[in-house]
């Protein structure tokens, strides 16, 4: 099992300390905190669209297509009640002069993202104290 630490700089900041990088995350004004980083929601949100993106770019550099203008934007709907995360949908922004015979394999390729596939099969959760 790998181990992330978690640590709190204070306020409402909770950042995740993970192979040297520090992950900031705050909540906005409204909840209490600075609003100085990204929720953790939002973090999971783009760790959604960044992840599909290396697999969509992957893709195309491995054909040695150029990736000039590639990009992703993901939508995403809450449901009102829970706020989970009640659907999210990526529209690929392909390059100029991509050969449309690679469309469906380039989505197909951002499918394979191992954030999107976790979230298919979700994984147990367990949370302790001592």
């Amino acid at each position: 099992m790998n181990d992330m630490q978690i640590v709190f700089p204070g306020g409402k900041k909770v950042n995740a300390l993970w192979n040297g990088f520090e992950i900031a995350t705050d909540q906005p004004a409204a909840g209490g905190g600075a609003g100085a980083a990204p929720t953790p929601f939002d973090l999971f949100l783009a760790s959604l669209g960044t992840c599909a993106g290396i697999f969509a770019l992957g893709f195309i550099q491995s054909r040695g297509l150029s990736a000039e203008g590639l990009g992703i934007t993901l939508s995403f709907e809450r449901d009102e009640t829970t706020h989970l995360l009640k659907k999210a949908s990526f529209k690929i922004k392909l390059p100029k002069d991509f050969p449309p015979k690679y469309t469906t394999a380039v989505i197909k390729a951002a499918e394979q993202c191992l954030v999107k596939r976790t979230m298919d099969s979700p994984p147990a959760f367990e949370i302790t104290a001592e």
